[in-house]
């Protein structure tokens, strides 16, 4: 059977194929669709995590316990998985297990663009590189054969381009692979230095085999051409360079990449005249290449930085590119990403802005939707460091300032309500236990919003869509040791002005308010309808007459109002408008009014 399929769905489908029994992730881009593609096969159990160290540590319980297990994760995900990793590279597995890592060249959505392959010799556990669907498919039952012959996790690395292009894929069916016996063995699963350093001996032996098996795995083969100009490459930039060099050179495919094949390489280099390293983004290839004794051409010639397109590659060995169709590059109309229409952040950030005027008050920014925050109209945002950071850092700016004389400066942090259950609780802990006095916001929009409304611990759904206890972040914050906490409507500007001006008015300790609305492009729940009465039932409107042009309403920074210029008024989009009201409720003449049924 065929299908054509992401690198995602493939992967999904691997693992379906390869006969995983369990699966957790939490999601994040380009990774997302990987566990929500598994919820579709009954035989696997899917989970999300409250991140991605839970997802690991849980998927490191499923194979001790005997199944196959697969755990995924964006790139910047495995650093919060770190831990667990480290430890079970020691142990090594029962079941198989396989991590697969989403690195993001580009950083189209990501904080960062680390190179994750750094994480495989760190470990040192193998790591295999899908270039296509079908190798992504394919790799992951590879991976867990490789993982159960060599007692390993596995790294299975994948790339944004992988992870959402479409390729053809031959489908098979399930093979179903029994769950291994459970069998007490504390010298190889309880990590204390007494056992981990007879381990750590093993490691090294397992390295030494993986080796061998690199030089002789399918995964890893040259494709003879032209021998005067050698390309060695994984992943997508094997497909980038042979759509720019064809059959005028000779490849070295690698799909087996940690261990790398030095033998392999070797017979590869020595046969060509000019070898091009061809990776994103760090000169991983490159440097071991160069260890081996020959010269090559990476960094030096194509940038360690970005995605390497064929565009890219064709520009940094020709100097030029195809042609293309020239335009007015200053016609075209900047586009940021904002905030949507009716997004439950947005009257929060009008009112925030007015707090960081009138108070000079410094924001930390965390992981999410809201980040957008950071721009105009609202300029709601001072820094924003790593996915639950928010509080502990804001705890940290707050703590020097108390150190000033004079000082007045307060500092408000803001998480979600996904990040607030993924690492926000600790930080909370944190500021009660030093006995900070932060002002600290969860933006509670009832999913995980930026990265397409997977569930979370608050939500009441898992990610196999049962029923499940919704966790009240109102209780949380109370059982951390908060005394002063508010829960309020975002949308109602008065409501969300007082809660600020009440939380700036505790001075000796830290406080927190509860922003309670559902993003507005969320499928809602019987629940979200049971609790929030007219959810986006009113559309508005601009009363031409009444407008008097003062652009107050712009400045909710809301996309479907417009403001013609040629007339001096507004406009809202009807079909945009979803009805959260704050525009009706920041108009000083009355000119925006509801839509009469």
């Amino acid at each position: 059977m065929k299908k054509l399929l992401t690198g995602n769905e493939a992967i999904a489908r691997g693992a379906y194929e390869a006969g995983v029994r369990y699966a957790a992730a939490y999601p994040g881009t380009p990774s997302t669709e990987i566990l929500e593609n598994i919820t579709q096969y009954e035989e696997i159990k899917a989970e999300w995590a409250a991140n991605e160290k839970v997802a690991l540590e849980s998927s490191i319980g499923a194979s001790i316990a005997g199944a196959r297990a697969i755990a995924s994760m964006k790139h910047v995900g495995l650093n919060v998985a770190s831990d667990p990793l480290m430890s079970f590279a020691y142990t090594g597995v029962t079941g198989g297990l396989v991590i697969v890592t989403a690195d993001e060249p580009g950083q189209h959505s990501s904080q960062t663009e680390q190179d994750n392959r750094h994480f495989a010799p760190f470990a040192k556990i193998p790591m295999l590189e899908p270039s296509d669907s079908q190798e992504s498919k394919d790799m992951v039952k590879i991976a867990l054969e490789i993982s159960e012959e060599f007692d390993t996790p596995v790294l299975l690395r994948t790339t944004t381009r992988v992870c959402h292009s479409k390729s053809i894929v031959d489908c098979y069916d399930r093979e179903e692979v029994p769950i291994i016996e459970y069998k007490k063995n504390k010298q190889k699963y309880i990590t204390v230095p007494a056992f981990a350093k007879i381990l750590r001996v093993k490691v090294e032996e397992r390295i030494e085999k993986l080796k061998e098996y690199s030089n002789n795995t399918p995964l890893n083969f040259i494709e003879w051409n032209d021998k005067k100009i050698g390309v060695i490459s994984s992943g997508m930039c094997f497909n980038y360079a042979k759509e720019v060099f064809g059959e005028s050179a000779s490849y070295l495919k690698l799909g087996f990449t940690y261990p790398l094949p030095d033998e392999m390489i070797k017979e590869f280099a020595s046969q060509v005249d000019k070898i091009y390293i061809i990776e994103e983004n760090d000169p991983i290839i490159e440097e071991r290449v160069k260890m081996l004794g020959f010269d090559c051409h990476g960094v030096d010639t194509f940038p360690p930085y970005g995605e390497l397109t064929p565009d890219i590659i064709r520009k940094s060995v020709e100097g030029s590119t195809k042609p293309s169709l020239e335009y007015d590059k200053s016609m075209v109309v900047p586009r940021p990403p904002t905030l949507c229409a009716g997004c439950p952040h947005r009257g929060f950030f009008y009112e925030l802005r007015k707090i960081i005027a009138k108070k000079n008050a410094v924001v930390v920014g965390d992981i999410g939707c809201y980040t957008l925050g950071m721009a105009e109209p609202y300029d709601g945002i001072d820094f924003t460091i790593n996915m639950g950071s928010a509080y502990p850092a804001a705890h940290g700016a707050q703590s020097v300032f108390n150190m000033l004389e004079d000082n007045k400066r307060r500092v408000i942090a803001m998480q979600g309500d996904s990040t607030f259950f993924h690492t926000g609780i600790s930080g909370l802990l944190s500021t009660v236990f030093n006995k900070g006095n932060t002002i600290n916001v969860v933006l509670d929009n009832r999913a995980t919003a930026m990265t397409g409304h997977q569930d979370n611990p608050g939500t009441g759904y898992t990610a196999e869509k049962d029923p499940t206890i919704s966790l009240d972040i109102e209780t949380l914050v109370r059982a951390c040791g908060i005394n002063n906490v508010i829960s309020v409507n975002p949308n109602d500007l008065e409501a969300m002005r007082n809660a600020f001006n009440w939380a700036l008015a505790i001075e000796d300790e830290p406080s927190v308010i509860i922003t309670r609305w559902p993003c507005a492009l969320k499928k809602f729940t019987k629940e979200d309808r049971e609790e929030f009465e007219g959810l986006f039932s009113d559309k508005y409107e601009v009363e031409e007459e009444v407008c008097i042009g003062c652009k107050r309403c712009t400045k909710t920074g809301c996309p479907a109002i417009e403001f013609k210029t040629d007339i001096n008024k507004s406009y809202i989009d009807y079909n945009q408008c979803v009805g959260c009201s704050v525009c009706y409720q920041v108009c000083p003449t009355g000119a925006i009014r509801k839509v009469v049924k």
